[in-house]
This record gives C-alpha cells, sequence and structure tokens, in this order.
C-alpha cells in the first residue's frame, strides 16, 4: 500500500486555503463524472478525487493527514516491507466524529485501502473510546401528585424501576427508592429534573439524569383547565337570591370568604383572581354556583316552600319555554 498525495490528486498546493479546495474539487467532479466525462478512466480519477477532498475538506481529518505526511517525509516512519503502514498513535489528539463528506461519497467503503487504513480504523477506535467513556443515559418516569402537593410542594417517595448490570455483566431489574421534593406550582406536564439520578456513566463519566413528569391525580372537588381551576359550589336558593357570605375551600388546603351577590343564578361564575396555577400568566380559580334545594322533609320546611309558593305564585318558570298545548 502507497502513501497518496490528496493535495495532488486534487491539483492544489499543500498551503491551499478551503475556497482553493472546493473550486478544485468542483473543476475535477465536472471533468471526471461518470455521467458526462469521456475519460477512459473518469469513473477511477472520480474515485480518487472525491477520497482527496473528503480529507482536505475537513479541517481535523486534514490537520492528521498533513501531520502524518511531514512524519513520513522526515523517516522511514510508516514504511515498512509492505509499503506504507500507519505509525502507532499517528492520530492521537484528533477527533474525526464530526466530519461528515461533502462530497457525494462519504462511506469509506467507496474509497481506497489507504484511507480505511487511516480515518476507517481511526473512527471505529475513536467511537469505542466514546462508548467506553460515555455520560449515562437519561431516564424518564411518571410522578402522580394531589393537587394540594401541586400547589403548596412537598415531598414524595418514588419507587423506580431501572435496568442494572450484574457481576456477570447481564442487565436485570432492581428497584431503587428516591425522596422527590416537589416544587411548589407545578403544572401537568412539567418535568422535574433530578441530577445525576439517570443511568450510571461510563470509564468514569457522569451518571445521567432522571427527568419525572409530573401528573395530578383526580380530585373530587376541582377541575383543573390549563392555568385555571373550577370549583362547583353549592349554594341554598336563598343564599343565591338574597345574596351571602360563604366559606369556600381552596386548593391549596387553604379557606377563604367570598360573597355571593343578590340575584345569582345557577352556573353563575364567581373569579378568585390568581387562585390558579401560577406562572407567567397566573391562573384564576372560578366558583361555578349550583343551587341545592333544602329538602322538605319537616314540617317546618315545608310551610316555607307553600310561603315561598303563594309569595311567587305570579312566577313562572317554563315562560321561556312559549306557548304549547
Amino acid at each position: 500500500m502507497d502513501f497518496k498525495d490528496y493535495y495532488t490528486a486534487l491539483g492544489v498546493e499543500r498551503k491551499a486555503s478551503g475556497d482553493e479546495i472546493r473550486k478544485a474539487y468542483r473543476k475535477l467532479a465536472r471533468k471526471y463524472h461518470p455521467d458526462v466525462s469521456k475519460e477512459a478512466d473518469a469513473e477511477q480519477r472520480m474515485k480518487e478525487v472525491n477520497e482527496a477532498y473528503e480529507v482536505l475538506q475537513d479541517s481535523e481529518k486534514r490537520a492528521a493527514y498533513d501531520a502524518l505526511a511531514e512524519r513520513v517525509a522526515s523517516g522511514p516512519q510508516g514504511r515498512g516491507a509492505h509499503g506504507f503502514t500507519p505509525p502507532p498513535g499517528w492520530d492521537q489528539g484528533f477527533d474525526f466524529s464530526r466530519g461528515a463528506a461533502a462530497g457525494p461519497h462519504a462511506d469509506d467503503a467507496d474509497f481506497s485501502e489507504f484511507f480505511s487504513s487511516l480515518f476507517g480504523a481511526a473512527q471505529r477506535r475513536q467511537a469505542q473510546q466514546r462508548q467506553a467513556r460515555m455520560r449515562g443515559e437519561d431516564q424518564h418516569a411518571a410522578i402522580e401528585i394531589d393537587l394540594r402537593t401541586a400547589l403548596r410542594g412537598g415531598e414524595r417517595t418514588l419507587q423506580l424501576q431501572t435496568l442494572a448490570l450484574d457481576a456477570q455483566g447481564q442487565p436485570q431489574r432492581e428497584q431503587r427508592t428516591l425522596e422527590v421534593r416537589i416544587p411548589a406550582g407545578v403544572r401537568p406536564g412539567q418535568l422535574i429534573r433530578l441530577a445525576g439520578q439517570g443511568q450510571p456513566g461510563h470509564g468514569g463519566e457522569p451518571a445521567g439524569d432522571l427527568f419525572l413528569e409530573v401528573r395530578i391525580a383526580p380530585d373530587a372537588r376541582f377541575q383543573i383547565d390549563g392555568q385555571d381551576i373550577t370549583l362547583q359550589l353549592p349554594v341554598t336558593p336563598s343564599e343565591a337570591a338574597l345574596g351571602a357570605q360563604v366559606r369556600v375551600p381552596l386548593p391549596n388546603g387553604d379557606e377563604v370568604e367570598v360573597t355571593v351577590p343578590p340575584g345569582s343564578r345557577a352556573g353563575r361564575r364567581l373569579r378568585l383572581k390568581e387562585r390558579g396555577f401560577g406562572g407567567r400568566t397566573p391562573g384564576h380559580l372560578y366558583l361555578a354556583l349550583e343551587i341545592v334545594l333544602p329538602p322538605s322533609d319537616s314540617q317546618a320546611a315545608r310551610a316555607a316552600y307553600e310561603a315561598l309558593a303563594k309569595a311567587s305564585s305570579g312566577f313562572d318558570p317554563r315562560r321561556s319555554l312559549g306557548d304549547f298545548a
């Protein structure tokens, strides 16, 4: 195997700029492309041009190639009984993982043995080294909390099933117990990040992170709608008609006294500003009034209903239905 001169293949000087290399490549590609060229050796020449450009257009590959060329030119390094052989450690300090071929060929199988012995082997070796030293993978899981904890914050214990390697290197399931601090004001779908609680790293690299997706358990009293929260608030007919001060539970566990305006109807929504979820645009707590009739299970209650019926004898609750037979 002979040492290849990529500069000669492109017809450029060793100090050529990136623009000069690209121009030379485009010129030769137009000349030797098999679809348009009439040259007898067009296909082979195009492969040589692609290979040279693959190396010289990539700053990392070019720097490594230039350093190797200087070593070869200055002495017998790399020359064995069967021609050129890359000397050990020639690629130390260079990273070939970022370069992607800008020409039409990116697979080193399309290139020469010389290219494969340098960059193909080096890329595979560096990939193995990166795999041996790699940050642990992040993990994702869900955590369900109640609405009160979401608004106030708190501590929760999480049982997590993970995969780990045993002494023989075989994967096995193990259970981990984590104490999780829930920050106040978390919303459904929000992620809580636990640094370093993901999969362990390799080769001394740090572990990944654990991301917990917040899920809020259904609440019998409160309904969540984005940033807002709604409570169905039962009131008596007299409270709705005459107005009243009533005690109302808040979703964070507190209580507050609110005013039911006189003449309120069922379905009316009272707003408690910014009592929903926090954030840049805080949500609100809405109280949807629900009129609940007192039972007529006593003589006093029946007398009260009879008095109400007499007092409202001129009121037709079905007037909106119109005339009907």
